[in-house]
């Protein structure tokens, strides 16, 4: 199974390069990300999850609207993308349960942020896939934890998907960089050794982030953005129907584990 997750939020990204961008650019971004995400998984025929901070819930009904329709899962990015506290767990949930009339079970933390896992379960959620388990530096150091899904604390963890051996990360930023062939080797990889992959990508990857003026991103985050980004991963969902792997949702997938 093929677990596709988009982390929909309040597009905050360049203030950590320095610029700033009005609240209503961050949702407009967003919004303009998640419609293409939504065009492409419609045309593929694939369900996926999408996690979402309660901010950018309020803020883009319409968006919301169609994600339940189309037969996606709604999943809890806690209520703000840079604000944190504790209680914003539960009050996430709460809330994203009220604007979508659906049952939210899962959870992942901003910027893959650690998080207490007491606390998750307390707050009522079934999983949480909020660990990239490789080496980054200055950003991730979980070698220590499984690779695949492991039970914590009486919660799933779900973590995002690593090769075998390397622990090679296929997060956002390898889809972007590697040439398309390889990142497919990788993604065969570790679906014929784990029988599932968990990868997870953002709205405004789907939009165009070569404005260093604007945005102030490196390279490495821009390349391959906007239309680019929409044909690589549409050539990506194609080959993946090809290879007749099945797309789900987590809470899919939690019923087989």
């Amino acid at each position: 199974m093929v677990l596709l997750s988009f982390d929909i939020e309040e597009f905050d990204m360049p203030f950590e390069y320095g610029k700033t961008i009005s609240f209503e650019e961050q949702i407009a971004i967003s919004i303009q990300g998640t419609t293409a995400i939504l065009d492409l998984l419609q045309k593929h025929n694939a369900k996926a999850t999408f996690f979402s901070t309660v901010t950018f819930a309020i803020n883009a009904p319409d968006i919301i609207k169609r994600i339940i329709a189309e037969g996606h899962e709604m999943a809890s990015h806690s209520y703000y993308h840079s604000d944190f506290k504790v209680e914003h767990l539960l009050e996430s949930r709460l809330k994203l349960e009220e604007i979508t009339n659906t049952k939210v079970i899962g959870y992942r933390m901003p910027r893959m942020y650690p998080v207490d896992e007491k606390e998750i379960y307390k707050a009522g959620y079934l999983y949480n896939s909020s660990i990239n388990p490789t080496y980054l530096p200055g950003r991730y150091n979980h070698l220590d934890k499984p690779r695949t899904y492991f039970k914590q604390e009486g919660v799933w963890q779900i973590p995002a998907s690593v090769s075998p051996i390397i622990r090679f990360p296929l997060f956002w930023l390898s889809f972007h960089n590697l040439p398309l062939g390889l990142y497919q080797f990788l993604v065969k990889w570790t679906i014929k050794k784990d029988n599932y992959l968990n990868i997870y990508f953002h709205p405004w990857e789907f939009t165009n982030l070569k404005q260093p003026e604007k945005f102030g991103f490196p390279g490495y985050v821009s390349k391959n953005s906007g239309k680019q980004m929409i044909a690589r991963f549409d050539k990506m969902l194609f080959w993946m129907n090809e290879k007749n792997y099945k797309f789900g949702t987590f809470k899919d997938f939690l019923a087989t584990i």
